[in-house]
């Protein structure tokens, strides 16, 4: 039979082995693999940590079954202590579900998360009107964000340097806003939405090429930590 001490052991150790499987994430940015090198991640870390914190509290606050109540406070600590990396981590795998065949890439730096969305399915040539295949993949990541509220949603519009440079720049604004608009209208805390139009200025690939000014065309959305997210600690 275990001991509370040995339960309190287990579940630090467990919580703990749960953290460094994250390293197995097959989307781990590079800062992500050079954690895992290192021995953990950040994740790992504090939610080890946490771990060990909630433990502690949890055998205190059980005072009748101190083994239940340390496994208790492990979960629920480890959880909490892996921070705003846990809850992006999360988030970020809800997102990949969602915009899987989509043709919307997603992107992880650190804590922020960039969704990449090509011109193909988000705008009909020299319109800021959205395409009717592109309201599907604006739903499910109106209702991610009304999920995930703890980051800032900056929209931005790029073209490519076809035209001149005052109409793609003023195209590429009219289209960011236009996301915007449609997410706010579906819920989103207009609060945390900021658009901006890039025009030609920001070019992923080459506009000597078609292939590369459809690259060209396309709408982000990157999502950042609103202020003071980053050191609550997220359920």
């Amino acid at each position: 039979m275990f001991t509370p001490s040995r339960l309190l052991i287990a579940a630090t150790a467990m919580a703990l082995l749960a953290g460094c499987a994250s390293n197995d994430n097959p989307y781990q940015t590079q800062d992500q693999n050079q954690a895992g090198q290192s021995g953990m991640s950040r994740t790992a870390k504090y939610g080890g940590l946490g771990a060990l914190a909630g433990a502690a509290a949890g055998a205190l606050i059980d005072h009748d079954n101190r083994g239940k109540g340390a496994l208790i406070g492990a979960a629920v600590g480890g959880a909490a202590g892996a921070g705003y990396g846990y809850y992006a981590d999360k988030q970020e795998a809800q997102l990949r579900q969602q915009m899987a065949g989509t043709g919307v890439e997603v992107q992880r730096q650190g804590n922020d998360i960039k969704l990449i969305m090509p011109g193909n399915i988000t705008f009909a040539t020299g319109s800021a009107e959205i395409a009717s295949n592109f309201y599907t993949p604006l739903n499910d990541l109106a209702n991610s964000f009304k999920q995930y509220d703890q980051n800032s949603i900056e929209v931005i519009g790029h073209t490519d340097s076809t035209g001149s440079y005052q109409t793609n720049m003023s195209l590429s604004q009219r289209r960011a806003q236009s996301v915007a608009n449609y997410l706010v209208a579906q819920g989103v805390n207009g609060a945390r939405v900021t658009t901006r139009g890039a025009g030609p200025d920001s070019p992923v690939a080459s506009n000597a090429t078609e292939s590369g000014r459809s690259q060209n065309r396309r709408v982000e959305i990157n999502l950042r930590p609103l202020p003071g997210a980053e050191t609550q600690q997220q359920p």
